[in-house]
Protein backbone atom coordinates (compact mmCIF):
# COMPACT_ATOMS: atom_id res chain seq x y z
CA UNK A 1 0.00 0.00 0.00
CA UNK A 2 1.14 3.54 -0.98
CA UNK A 3 1.39 6.10 2.16
CA UNK A 4 2.05 9.82 1.49
CA UNK A 5 3.96 10.58 4.46
CA UNK A 6 4.40 14.57 5.85
CA UNK A 7 6.88 15.99 8.15
CA UNK A 8 7.99 19.18 8.85
CA UNK A 9 6.12 20.44 5.46
CA UNK A 10 8.39 17.85 3.35
CA UNK A 11 6.21 14.94 1.52
CA UNK A 12 7.33 11.36 1.33
CA UNK A 13 6.15 8.26 -0.64
CA UNK A 14 6.06 4.83 1.25
CA UNK A 15 5.53 1.94 -0.46
CA UNK A 16 4.38 -1.14 1.89
CA UNK A 17 4.44 -4.41 -0.18
CA UNK A 18 5.33 -7.87 0.50
CA UNK A 19 8.31 -7.16 -1.53
CA UNK A 20 9.60 -4.62 1.28
CA UNK A 21 9.94 -0.98 2.07
CA UNK A 22 10.36 2.15 -0.29
CA UNK A 23 10.97 5.15 1.00
CA UNK A 24 11.03 7.69 -1.80
CA UNK A 25 11.22 4.94 -4.28
CA UNK A 26 14.43 4.00 -2.70
CA UNK A 27 13.79 -0.15 -1.30
CA UNK A 28 15.20 0.11 2.53
CA UNK A 29 15.73 -2.59 4.85
CA UNK A 30 13.16 -2.39 7.81
CA UNK A 31 11.54 -4.44 10.97
CA UNK A 32 9.64 -2.94 14.00
CA UNK A 33 10.04 -4.57 17.79
CA UNK A 34 7.91 -3.86 20.27
CA UNK A 35 9.83 -3.65 23.79
CA UNK A 36 7.44 -5.36 26.18
CA UNK A 37 5.47 -3.76 29.01
CA UNK A 38 6.73 -0.47 27.33
CA UNK A 39 5.29 1.90 25.00
CA UNK A 40 8.48 2.08 22.82
CA UNK A 41 9.56 0.12 19.71
CA UNK A 42 12.18 -0.25 18.31
CA UNK A 43 12.44 0.55 14.37
CA UNK A 44 15.37 -0.63 12.47
CA UNK A 45 16.02 1.14 9.20
CA UNK A 46 19.31 0.25 6.87
CA UNK A 47 20.75 -1.49 10.01
CA UNK A 48 19.86 1.68 12.28
CA UNK A 49 18.00 1.04 14.89
CA UNK A 50 16.12 4.00 16.44
CA UNK A 51 13.49 4.29 19.73
CA UNK A 52 9.95 5.22 18.70
CA UNK A 53 6.98 6.25 20.44
CA UNK A 54 3.97 6.70 18.72
CA UNK A 55 0.05 8.24 19.36
CA UNK A 56 -2.45 9.16 17.13
CA UNK A 57 -3.03 13.03 16.74
CA UNK A 58 -6.98 14.81 16.74
CA UNK A 59 -7.49 14.41 13.07
CA UNK A 60 -7.25 11.13 10.92
CA UNK A 61 -3.33 10.60 10.09
CA UNK A 62 -1.94 12.89 12.16
CA UNK A 63 0.59 11.44 14.93
CA UNK A 64 3.06 12.76 17.19
CA UNK A 65 5.94 10.25 16.89
CA UNK A 66 8.81 10.89 19.77
CA UNK A 67 11.72 9.42 18.16
CA UNK A 68 14.80 9.26 19.54
CA UNK A 69 13.82 11.95 21.75
CA UNK A 70 12.80 14.18 19.10
CA UNK A 71 9.22 14.89 19.14
CA UNK A 72 7.76 15.03 15.05
CA UNK A 73 4.65 15.93 14.03
CA UNK A 74 3.18 13.56 11.23
CA UNK A 75 0.73 13.01 8.61
CA UNK A 76 0.62 9.65 6.94
CA UNK A 77 -2.37 8.94 4.46
CA UNK A 78 -3.31 6.05 2.04
CA UNK A 79 -2.95 7.49 -1.44
CA UNK A 80 -7.05 7.49 -1.49
CA UNK A 81 -7.55 8.85 1.62
CA UNK A 82 -5.11 11.86 0.67
CA UNK A 83 -6.43 12.05 -2.99
CA UNK A 84 -9.96 12.82 -1.22
CA UNK A 85 -8.30 15.30 1.30
CA UNK A 86 -6.52 17.50 -1.40
CA UNK A 87 -9.96 17.49 -3.97
CA UNK A 88 -11.92 18.71 -1.71
CA UNK A 89 -9.41 21.27 -0.48
CA UNK A 90 -8.84 22.12 -4.11
CA UNK A 91 -13.00 23.13 -4.74
CA UNK A 92 -12.63 24.80 -1.23
CA UNK A 93 -10.62 27.71 -2.54
CA UNK A 94 -13.08 28.07 -5.46
CA UNK A 95 -15.78 30.27 -5.56
CA UNK A 96 -19.58 30.49 -6.19
CA UNK A 97 -21.32 27.34 -6.52
CA UNK A 98 -19.22 24.50 -4.71
CA UNK A 99 -20.07 21.63 -6.40
CA UNK A 100 -19.32 18.01 -4.65
CA UNK A 101 -17.76 15.71 -7.28
CA UNK A 102 -16.59 12.37 -7.65
CA UNK A 103 -13.20 11.70 -6.17
CA UNK A 104 -13.24 8.13 -7.86
CA UNK A 105 -15.42 6.12 -9.99
CA UNK A 106 -17.84 4.39 -7.76
CA UNK A 107 -21.43 3.39 -6.43
CA UNK A 108 -23.57 5.94 -4.87
CA UNK A 109 -24.52 3.96 -1.62
CA UNK A 110 -26.33 6.75 0.25
CA UNK A 111 -27.37 10.43 0.04
CA UNK A 112 -28.01 12.34 3.25
CA UNK A 113 -29.31 16.02 1.47
CA UNK A 114 -31.82 17.45 -0.48
CA UNK A 115 -32.33 20.32 -2.39
CA UNK A 116 -32.89 23.54 -0.02
CA UNK A 117 -30.94 22.06 2.86
CA UNK A 118 -28.61 24.21 4.59
CA UNK A 119 -24.89 22.29 5.28
CA UNK A 120 -22.08 23.73 7.11
CA UNK A 121 -18.24 22.92 5.96
CA UNK A 122 -16.93 19.42 6.60
CA UNK A 123 -20.78 17.98 6.62
CA UNK A 124 -21.14 14.62 5.17
CA UNK A 125 -23.41 14.83 2.11
CA UNK A 126 -22.70 11.78 0.08
CA UNK A 127 -21.79 7.86 1.12
CA UNK A 128 -19.86 6.70 -2.03
CA UNK A 129 -18.95 2.93 -2.22
CA UNK A 130 -15.44 2.15 -4.04
CA UNK A 131 -12.62 -0.53 -4.17
CA UNK A 132 -14.93 -2.22 -2.16
CA UNK A 133 -14.70 0.78 0.60
CA UNK A 134 -17.46 3.20 1.92
CA UNK A 135 -16.16 6.93 1.49
CA UNK A 136 -18.27 9.75 3.29
CA UNK A 137 -17.94 12.64 1.46
CA UNK A 138 -18.51 15.94 2.95
CA UNK A 139 -18.85 19.26 1.96
CA UNK A 140 -15.80 21.60 1.79
CA UNK A 141 -17.88 24.44 1.95
CA UNK A 142 -21.29 26.16 4.23
CA UNK A 143 -23.89 26.86 2.05
CA UNK A 144 -27.40 25.54 0.79
CA UNK A 145 -27.98 22.36 -1.56
CA UNK A 146 -29.19 23.03 -4.82
CA UNK A 147 -29.15 20.31 -7.29
CA UNK A 148 -28.67 16.26 -6.09
CA UNK A 149 -27.39 14.56 -9.10
CA UNK A 150 -27.71 11.00 -7.91
CA UNK A 151 -29.65 8.41 -6.11
CA UNK A 152 -29.24 5.32 -4.22
CA UNK A 153 -27.18 2.82 -6.65
CA UNK A 154 -26.09 5.35 -8.87
CA UNK A 155 -22.55 4.64 -10.80
CA UNK A 156 -20.54 7.25 -11.09
CA UNK A 157 -16.98 8.09 -12.84
CA UNK A 158 -14.29 9.88 -11.33
CA UNK A 159 -15.35 14.05 -11.40
CA UNK A 160 -19.09 13.55 -11.99
CA UNK A 161 -21.36 16.45 -9.69
CA UNK A 162 -22.94 14.68 -7.28
CA UNK A 163 -24.51 18.03 -5.40
CA UNK A 164 -24.53 21.38 -6.21
CA UNK A 165 -24.09 24.01 -3.55
CA UNK A 166 -25.05 27.82 -3.74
Amino acid sequence: MRYIVEVHGTRHDVDVSPDGVRYDGELVATSLTDVPGSPIRQISINDTVHSIIARRGASRGMYTLLLNGQRLEVEALDERTRAIRDLTAASNTSTGPAPLVAPMPGMIVRVSVVPGDAVIAGQGLIVMEAMKMENELRSAVAGTVTVVRVTPGTAVQKGAILVELS
